[in-house]
């Protein structure tokens, strides 16, 4: 099934439609996906990391959990699948396509699915329309949502992460100096590196093609991207898709930050959904490097992340555990995210039969 997550879209399959084993299974993906090949012409990516994707669902074994989603991010002009990250997006699709397949029952007139992203370990609970035991995908005019990147408005997917086990500064730290560059590394569902775009002698307000093409720009992205994900804990990230890079800069339009990510070497046209919960909590963190440039709401949990085409709208909450204590100061003092949720849309393209390039 093809199916459109968030600002995404991706290929949505069965565990037991494909090889079990990952070799064989990435070598049947690429050739379904069309990579390598800058336009992915033979298959079905659309010639871009955020259209060149994979979901591979499945009944769980977890009691805690409904289905198995893994998340595959299929090169597009290198021949790679990489396991290495989640991708928030896609498991907009993930309920849906469940229920779809008959791997959850639908629950009336709106169904829960609990989803264990296996690429993490990590837990999602998506809450999306089910009238009369059927997934809805358009949303009735009373109850629609609309997300910044997608034409049109589509039905409502909520979804709600409870807290991560690993920690929210995966460096133990507020703030680093990497590459000479002081950074903000967090870890709420996706491994981000948070950095002042006027620190890198960018505005942050610039299209995401014209920051691409700033070989400068690129190589000092490069070089902290690298140093960071060492001290995330990450080890060599010259191969992989993470950590992202976020560069902040001042609300143009009442949100509270604006941002320009990087995935990791294409600049992303919004910002994927884990990646904004990222940005979200860092910037909620005492002493980290969006204080100078983020508007924070006065109150509540909602806040606005603003990006090249839009907006997303996210919850987040943060905890500590010595309440009122700096950040970095002991373990005691390290905050930890409470509560992250967001809302998202989806919808199934098409559902049939794809056939592969030959072996």
């Amino acid at each position: 099934m093809l199916m459109r997550g968030g600002t995404s879209k991706g290929a949505y399959f069965l565990a037991g439609d494909l090889p079990a084993e990952p070799a064989p299974r990435d070598a049947l993906l690429l050739r379904i996906m069309g990579s390598p090949d800058p336009r992915q012409i033979d298959g079905l990516g659309g010639a871009h990391p955020l259209t060149s994707k994979v979901a591979v669902v499945s009944v769980s074994a977890d009691p805690a959990a409904d289905v198995d989603y893994l998340f595959l991010q299929v090169g597009v002009d290198r021949p790679e699948v990489s396991d290495r990250q989640n991708c928030g997006n896609l498991l907009a699709g993930v309920g849906p396509f469940a229920v779809e397949r008959g791997l959850v029952a639908p629950g009336g007139d709106r169904t829960s699915v609990r989803i264990r992203m296996l690429n993490t370990g990590d837990l999602a609970v998506a809450e999306f329309p089910t009238p009369g035991g059927s997934v809805d995908y358009s949303g009735s005019a009373e109850l629609s949502a609309e997300i910044s990147g997608v034409p049109g408005s589509a039905a409502p997917v909520v979804i709600e992460f409870p807290p991560g086990t690993g920690p929210l500064l995966p460096t133990g730290r507020a703030r680093d100096i990497v590459a000479g560059t002081p950074v903000t590394c967090v870890n709420n569902g996706m491994p981000t590196v948070l950095i002042e775009a006027s620190s890198l002698g960018v505005t942050g307000y610039e299209e995401p093609a014209e920051l691409e093409a700033d070989p400068q720009l690129a190589a000092r992205l490069r070089e902290i991207r690298l140093e960071a994900g060492k001290l995330m804990g990450l080890g060599d990230v010259e191969n992989t898709t993470v950590p992202k890079l976020s560069l902040l800069a001042p609300p143009s339009d009442g949100g509270a930050v604006m941002t320009r990510t990087f995935i990791p070497v294409r600049c992303h046209t919004s910002i994927g959904v884990l990646g904004a919960a990222s940005v979200a909590a860092g910037l909620r963190i005492e002493g980290g490097v969006g204080a100078a440039v983020a508007r924070l709401p006065e109150h509540g949990d909602r806040m606005r992340i603003e990006h090249p085409t839009g907006f997303l709208d996210i919850e987040t909450a943060l905890a500590y555990d010595t309440p009122g204590a700096p950040a970095g100061v002991g373990d005691a003092a390290l905050p930890v995210a409470r509560r992250t949720a967001v809302v998202r849309t989806a919808r199934k393209i098409f559902d049939g039969t794809v056939f592969p390039r030959p072996a």
